[in-house]
């Protein structure tokens, strides 16, 4: 009894001298943790912060464009603090869309305002830029696009189909901005942050890309043109207003551009080897500004972008 007794005894000592310490050393781990993420994000090398920093343009484009679109409402009324006491957006408004749609650009409105997060943890940043989301400005686009004025102007937030072709200018310029700043990088914080947005971003034009490709031969009322001719015409503006070749390509392709030269259809954008395309900062700014000149401001950003790349180029 008194043997049984002391093995008893002996057990749950054992057990408790083994349970402690993996106790203990698990907090010891979480908080490790924690102070890893903190020293991370302390220890961004210099040369990458104004990288980090240059994509808050277009997040904060993509989060307004599609918060107001979604919900009629901006960063004024879910995320104030993130706005940073920037000017609000120019024409942003509720879109005439249905549910469907409506929940998917939600999403992605929630999804913006992360990252705007992710990265101003990371960064110090900079207040949101005064951004122009009329429909007026949009309308210009698109006529430049097709080199003639289309009537009657086009107007994103009338139906959920043209904002899913407005909704194309987007999510493509930032995630080919990811892609040539994550090549820029130099700490491995930095790369993983970057590396973490563009898989998100790709996800949303991937998503953009695959509900206008089901629709690719529905031609958008009133003007009788095919949804995949809008998209073509937006990608040749881009690739002309970026001077840097071709980095960009609509939803119909020739069949030699596209993959493997094997097939038209082109619902995913890749090189020869099917691998994403890369842009510059001043690339995006020639893009964004609507003029084809890094120097010269338009387009989303009257003002022109914030942030010290941004700002070098404004003479």
């Amino acid at each position: 009894m008194t043997l049984s007794t002391c093995t008893t005894l002996g057990i749950i000592v054992a057990s408790l001298l083994l349970i402690t310490p993996i106790s203990y050393s698990s907090q010891l781990v979480i908080r490790n943790i924690v102070d890893d993420e903190h020293k991370i994000s302390c220890s961004i090398p210099e040369n990458d912060i104004d990288l980090l920093e240059f994509p808050l343009n277009l997040e904060y484009l993509g989060a307004e464009f599609f918060l107001h679109a979604s919900m009629g409402h901006g960063l004024d009324r879910y995320a104030p603090s993130l706005a940073s006491g920037g000017p609000r957006p120019l024409g942003a408004k509720k879109a005439n869309l249905d549910p469907f749609i409506r929940d998917v650009i939600e999403q992605f409105a929630w999804q913006n305002v992360g990252h705007l997060r992710g990265i101003k943890k990371t960064v110090e940043g900079f207040p949101r830029p005064l951004l122009d989301l009329r429909a007026e400005l949009f309308a210009k686009v698109m006529d430049k696009a097709f080199g003639r004025s289309l009537s009657p102007p086009f107007d994103p937030y009338a139906s959920g189909l043209n904002f899913l072709i407005a909704s194309y200018m987007i999510p493509y310029v930032c995630l080919t901005g990811y892609i040539g700043t994550n090549q820029r990088l130099e700490g491995s914080a930095s790369k993983q942050l970057v590396a973490g947005l563009l898989a998100v971003k790709s996800g949303q034009d991937a998503i953009i890309r695959g509900l206008l490709y089901q629709r690719a031969f529905e031609k958008v009322q009133p003007y009788g043109i095919t949804v995949a001719e809008f998209t073509d015409r937006i990608s040749d503006l881009r690739n002309k207003l970026g001077h840097r070749g071709l980095k960009d390509e609509g939803l119909i392709v020739p069949q030699y551009q596209g993959a493997e030269g094997k097939i038209r259809g082109n619902v995913l954008v890749g090189n020869q080897y099917s691998v994403g395309f890369a842009r510059s900062p001043r690339e995006i700014l020639r893009i964004v500004y609507g003029g084809g000149n890094e120097h010269s401001v338009g387009g989303f950003f009257p003002h022109g972008a914030n942030g010290r790349i941004a700002r070098s180029y404004i003479h």
